[in-house]
């Protein structure tokens, strides 16, 4: 009697195994290998810097992925390859064909996910553990982004913004406002970095976050920007030496976008203000300026970056692919 329930209970569970196997075989059929693309300018960087990329980020944000063999079978690899496809879109060391300002930018960007352990995510190093960055790795980005600058860590830790104070310091002791209302301050220069860019004109623009601007970029919660979020550019000329050293020279000006969806209902939300010069003049005659001279081009960016032309570094990648889709 014991031998047949036996033979009765095996037979469900085989079947059930047999099903289970004829449905994992079935989703082999269907999956689809990741799309392999040549390297076309690789980052350059000390070899200690490249040896913790590669380590940690190239998996997913290069073309050179080191794929475990359960990041090949399905349904796994449908989830691996989606990721690594959009962060390749966000950020590729494979494709690094930036100039010398915005392989700064990155780098600065690169050390801010680091040190807020957003990067590389938590999931992934669960199963990567290898993968993950130690106190050590950050301090080694971080030496080597702050060298971009001319910083060392003994002075960025002493004062953080030396080089605005530097090129900055005849800031007057009232602070003025802009036509609509806007006013200067300088409590950025104690804010996060969101990103760093150049233009045409080669000039250094680096663009500061307060904290509820932060705070909206790590929750990817800036579409829209909540009320009171703050963004400053700051730009100066570049200084370059001849050993091709590059560091910001002379200060140009600071131009600040304030969200107040009440105030600023002609310009979406957004006061727009630039201060110039070390007398920090403000542009404008009325306050209708930002909407004659700002407003127009950043509405261009209203769906991708809530009306910023940079970029913020952690953005919401799906939504930006949607729109681009469009």
């Amino acid at each position: 009697m014991d031998s047949v329930k036996k033979k009765k209970t095996a037979k469900p569970i085989a079947i059930i195994f047999l099903t289970v196997v004829g449905v994992f075989t079935v989703l082999q059929l269907f999956n689809k290998p990741l799309e392999g693309k040549p390297v076309a300018k690789k980052i350059e960087a000390p070899r200690e810097v490249l040896a913790i990329l590669e380590n940690s980020c190239f998996n997913c944000h290069s073309n050179e992925q080191k794929l475990s063999w359960y990041d090949k079978i399905a349904p796994v690899s449908w989830a691996v390859n989606k990721d690594i496809k959009r962060a390749k879109e966000v950020l590729n060391f494979s494709e690094w064909n930036y100039s010398e300002g915005e392989h700064k930018g990155k780098m600065y960007a690169i050390l801010n996910m680091m040190q807020s352990g957003k990067m590389p995510l938590h999931e992934y190093t669960l199963l990567h553990p290898s993968a993950k960055i130690t106190k050590k790795d950050i301090e080694t980005i971080r030496k080597y982004t702050l060298s971009l600058s001319g910083l060392t860590s003994t002075k960025q830790e002493k004062d953080p913004h030396q080089s605005i104070e530097t090129h900055h310091n005849s800031t007057p002791a009232k602070f003025p406002v802009s036509p609509n209302g806007v006013q200067y301050t300088d409590a950025f220069k104690n804010w996060k970095v969101i990103s760093m860019s150049t233009l045409f004109d080669h000039s250094i623009r680096v663009i500061y976050g307060n904290d509820i601007a932060i705070k909206a970029i790590e929750t990817e919660n800036f579409h829209p920007w909540p009320d009171g979020s703050i963004v400053v550019k700051s730009v100066w000329k570049q200084e370059n030496f001849a050993d091709g050293e590059v560091r910001a020279g002379e200060f140009v000006n600071a131009q600040f976008m304030v969200k107040d969806a009440k105030k600023y209902t002609d310009t979406e939300g957004w006061g727009f203000a630039k201060f110039s010069g070390n007398d920090l003049h403000p542009t404008g005659k009325t306050a209708s300026f930002a909407k004659e001279s700002c407003i127009a081009c950043h509405r261009q960016l209203a769906e991708k970056t809530g009306y910023l032309f940079d970029v913020p570094m952690k953005v919401n990648t799906e939504r930006l692919i949607k729109n681009l889709e469009k």
